[in-house]
């Protein structure tokens, strides 16, 4: 059996093997909003009732505005793109071409599912036997983006020989112009995934949503099953999602954190090599080295067993974890700077 893939947030095991309390950590593993917004008042029946249709609605109209969907396109309530792509293996027929390294939960599922799997890097190494392609875009980790008219071209190529295109968007809240959210649905193969959780920092509520052409919509949600996503989930997304001014105000947020942490990295010499607003990737020769350094200062960041010399980073919630950074890593003894 293959090993299980790796993820940020393993701060438990972190403090199995660096000691420390959950308070005297600071996770920078993930990349995931460090600042979540504020939970409204829920009332109670939405915590002991089943989620109505007219729940799933609102979340499902207020997603539609927010990510800019297409006429007639109703985004679809899923906990968390990860549970739909588990599913992938079972919609979706023969070969599949995965734009990479990424996200690797892609790769794993279908190779658990004994698929053949090709990792790409362009469109160029796509073939008539691919029925499936996959792209991160943004990619995670890199950050790479492919523009909005080459997904497009994509999605064509992908028709052309019979095929479909997921693209997860799940890094792309402060990305517009690499969306094609708005194109899901008018691309009849093309099936978009969206991230609530980054954005707003609220991971652990598992949510995203999917928009889809309606044969796809429909074959997700038969496969997902009845109420696979909470009522006080979809409260919160109707409210959120709907809420400009707040939206304006995290995204404010985020790029001021994502800026101060580009300026701690820059100024103790770390190379900076890509990454997203939500987290900023690292090259270095000693990575081991250093991801060890900064748990013994209690600080979680996120390596990559396929490529040793990155380190993603994210966002510190505050000035005072920047400081902590900071010196963090003017502590490090890197030759570089000697």
């Amino acid at each position: 059996m293959a090993a299980p893939v790796e993820h940020g947030g393993a701060l438990a095991r972190a403090i199995t093997d660096y000691g420390g309390e959950a308070a005297d950590w600071i996770d920078l593993s993930t990349g995931i909003n460090p600042n979540p917004v504020p939970l409204p008042d829920l009332a109670g029946p939405i915590w002991s009732r089943l989620p109505d249709e007219d729940l799933i609605e609102r979340a499902s109209n207020a997603a539609a505005a927010f990510y800019r969907a297409a006429d007639a396109v109703r985004p679809l309530p899923v906990a968390g793109t990860q549970s739909v792509i588990q599913l992938l293996p079972q919609l979706f027929d023969g070969d599949v071409a995965i734009f990479g390294p990424t996200y690797e939960e892609y790769r794993s599922r279908f190779e658990q599912a004994g698929r053949a799997v090709e990792m790409v890097s362009g469109a160029g190494e796509i073939s008539d036997r691919h029925r499936l392609a996959i792209l991160v875009n943004p990619n995670n980790p890199t950050g790479l983006t492919m523009p909005r008219e080459a997904v497009s071209e994509l999605a064509d190529l992908m028709a052309a020989q019979g095929g479909f295109l997921v693209v997860d968007e799940a890094f792309a809240d402060l990305l517009p112009d690499c969306s094609v959210a708005g194109e899901a649905g008018k691309q009849t193969n093309l099936i978009v995934f969206r991230s609530f959780g980054k954005f707003f920092g609220l991971a652990g509520l598992r949510l995203g949503f999917v928009l889809a052409a309606p044969a796809v919509w429909d074959a997700i949600r038969r496969a997902q099953g009845p109420w696979s996503v909470s009522g006080p989930a979809l409260e919160i997304a109707a409210r959120v999602l709907s809420d400009r001014p707040l939206q304006d105000r995290i995204a404010g947020a985020i790029n001021e954190r994502r800026n101060a942490l580009a300026t701690v990295l820059e100024e103790t010499g770390l190379k900076i090599a890509g990454g997203t607003p939500l987290f900023l990737l690292v090259e270095h020769d000693r990575v081991e080295a250093l991801h060890r350094h900064l748990c013994l200062h209690r600080i979680l960041t996120r390596k990559f067993h396929y490529a040793p010399g990155w380190l993603r980073i994210g966002l510190c919630a505050s000035e005072a974890e920047e400081a902590a950074l900071r010196a963090a890593l003017e502590q490090f003894p890197d030759p570089a700077r000697s």
